[in-house]
């Protein structure tokens, strides 16, 4: 029988995914699959479960009140998961802390399977994933223990669902993983990973898309454009890439490559150092061009250090540019 992966959002931050089969209730899959999402009545009288389908293609059984879900509402996405049935994959954000519905992060063990280095400024982690692997949503994170230690760092995803998982990781000196992926880390070891965690995903593309990057923040983005490839986006994407130093610019390549698959893809690479020799100096702000914002019709997407992210809303807000959307992660660095 066919099913579809139903990708719960809570609002901690935390992702759980259920099989849905192709006539079943998504309250009903995720009781089954042990996860007690809120409901009092499960009869479409009560409203309780009610939830905002992100995305994906579902029918709503007609045995619902209008008391529990508005016609209106049901229009803008918002759904009772006891009269939902799904009719492809779909991504639903759920009001609630995932501790509520008696869930919460998976836990799950994988192998290293190649580690490349970039000078000083990064590492690239590749992880075979296998049958305990959970999926996750582009752009999303996991925390990954560092081994010999009771400590975690966070990564976002640089692969797509569904690969072998792989990680672009500041080399941060000093740093408890840099440490280790620098004087122990090898094929074979296994490691613990926690999740996959985070709200900063790529929605539905209804729109042309405007990435920034900062540094190792562009990971996600690496994510999200190999899912847009397999997607066959037709929308204009745009990723301005900006770091500190020359030697920080890493997996251009990678950029080169996607620009070659996707005949709408554009990218600028940036160097803050005033001595670098790039064509491009100064910050993402310096470089962002009104036709990018496309008139406020645009999704932005940002993952970089704090002061990025304030950059660039500051830059938004002193020139009256107001996106549709702005999802943005902010990073730090841990030692």
């Amino acid at each position: 029988m066919m099913s579809y992966s139903i990708a719960l959002n809570f609002e901690d931050g935390v992702t759980r995914f259920i099989e849905c089969g192709e006539d079943e209730k998504v309250l009903d899959a995720a009781y089954r699959q042990r996860i007690n999402l809120p409901m009092d009545c499960s009869d479409g009288v009560c409203g309780t479960c009610k939830c905002q389908a992100e995305s994906g293609d579902y029918e709503l059984i007609e045995e619902y009140i209008d008391e529990a879900l508005t016609e209106d509402e049901a229009e803008e996405g918002l759904v009772l998961t006891c009269q939902m049935i799904p009719k492809s994959d779909c991504v639903i954000s759920i009001p609630v802390a995932s501790t509520m519905c008696k869930t919460g992060t998976n836990t799950f063990k994988a192998t290293v399977k190649e580690l490349r280095r970039y000078d000083d400024a990064a590492f690239e982690l590749f992880i075979d994933a296998n049958e305990s692997t959970p999926g996750f949503l582009p752009g999303q994170y996991v925390n990954i223990v560092v081994p010999g230690s009771k400590d975690h760092r966070s990564y976002s995803f640089s692969s797509a669902p569904g690969e072998n998982m792989a990680f672009l990781i500041k080399q941060v000196p000093n740093g408890l993983m840099s440490t280790w992926l620098d004087t122990s880390a090898e094929a074979g070891i296994e490691v613990d990973l926690i999740g996959p965690l985070g709200t900063f995903y790529l929605r539905p593309v209804t729109r042309p898309l405007l990435f920034l990057a900062g540094g190792t923040g562009l990971a996600p983005f690496l994510s999200m454009l190999e899912v847009l490839v397999k997607q066959e986006c037709t929308q204009p994407i745009t990723l301005l890439y900006a770091v500190t130093r020359d030697q920080d610019l890493v997996l251009v390549e990678a950029l080169e490559a996607y620009a070659e698959r996707l005949p709408n893809f554009s990218f600028m690479t940036i160097v803050a150092d005033e001595n670098s020799t790039h064509p491009r100096k100064g910050y993402a702000t310096h470089h962002l061009e009104p036709n990018m914002l496309n008139d406020g019709d645009v999704d932005v997407y940002l993952c970089g250090p704090p002061p990025m992210v304030d950059a660039v809303n500051d830059y938004m807000k002193s020139n009256n540019m107001t996106p549709a959307n702005f999802y943005y992660e902010r990073f730090i660095p841990s030692v």
